[in-house]
């Protein structure tokens, strides 16, 4: 079984990345023959301080690499170390209906949010057909929300082999187990976007600050509490043992527990938790030579399988 996973180096990374991305990725390294690229392409579409991508996607590297990222068993890549895509992306759009790209969610939502509209964010999901295809993925690992995403590059590949011959394995959607949704500070979903993140790897002192700045409501120390409505709670399940979540729910619930005390238990949690990836990122990021090999061995691995791939789809459509 091949695995494709992906991710945009779009600013640092977080709790809501970790839970809901990176640890899935890391754990199905036991399953079979992994990719994950860091998606420098994509992050185009958001991103336009050259510096700020160059830092970003270094940081996923580490990032990826302290937590657990084995390089003999995931083929780990900067996106623009395979340029085969790219072409794949040009002959994939030749087939590719503009109902369908108009259709997506993900170009709909960023419009939204105030992204500006562009070529690149409307074509999006081909460049995305095309990382997949590229590598003939068999399964891609998504939350419920990127489905979409999956489900428009099996009609693409479908559509090219009809029209050109059998080209493409069709990958097959992975859903994710999903985490209840992950909050932010301000009890929406962690995101980037919406500024109220807690880093992987941020200054010790200002993750703790941020710890204590989560919202909360305004229920008095003295007073039982309902930890399925704590947006610390939820963050602290995460971390703790079956044992310490359960003693923790039950101190909620028998009253006399302060928010405050909570806070300073996910702190120590989460310093805890991260401590030995914390120490692996500092060595990792002292040795950039062997980062950077170890990302050009992960290119080399997915580029062996694209330049196939590409060969294969230029003579299908006459270019050779």
């Amino acid at each position: 079984m091949r695995v494709l996973s992906g991710i945009q180096p779009s600013g640092k990374l977080h709790l809501g990345n970790y839970f809901g991305m990176m640890k899935p990725a890391l754990e199905l390294q036991e399953r079979g023959e992994a990719f994950l690229f860091i998606a420098n392409y994509h992050a185009l579409t958001t991103v336009h301080d050259a510096a700020a991508l160059r830092a970003a996607t270094w940081d996923v590297a580490l990032d990826f690499l302290a937590c657990g990222l084995d390089p003999d068993r995931t083929a780990l890549y900067r996106q623009s170390d395979v340029p085969e895509v790219c072409e794949l992306a040009w002959l994939l759009s030749v087939v590719t209906p503009m109902g369908l790209l108009e259709r997506c969610h993900s170009y709909k939502d960023k419009l939204a949010k105030g992204v500006p509209a562009s070529h690149g964010l409307f074509a999006y999901p081909v460049l995305m057909a095309a990382d997949i295809l590229a590598v003939q993925a068999d399964v891609v690992p998504v939350g419920r929300d990127q489905k979409q995403h999956v489900e428009v590059t099996r009609d693409i590949a479908m559509k090219f082999n009809r029209e050109f011959g059998e080209v493409f394995r069709i990958p097959e959607p992975m859903i994710r187990e999903e985490a209840a949704v992950i909050p932010g500070l301000d009890g929406q979903k962690m995101s980037k976007s919406y500024g109220n993140t807690i880093e992987l790897f941020g200054d010790p002192a200002e993750t703790r600050r941020r710890i204590m700045r989560i919202v909360t409501d305004s229920r008095p120390v003295e007073e039982p509490k309902d930890p399925e409505r704590c947006n610390v709670f939820a963050l602290y399940r995460l971390l703790a043992t079956d044992e310490e979540r359960e003693a923790m729910a039950a101190r909620y619930r028998a009253g006399g527990l302060g928010y405050a005390t909570v806070k300073q238990a996910l702190a120590d949690k989460l310093a805890a938790w991260f401590a030995p990836m914390r120490r692996r990122r500092e060595e990792l990021a002292a040795r950039p030579d062997q980062v950077e090999a170890i990302l050009r061995r992960g290119a080399e691995r997915a580029r062996a399988i694209a330049r196939a791939t590409l060969a294969a789809a230029r003579r299908a459509v006459g270019l050779e």
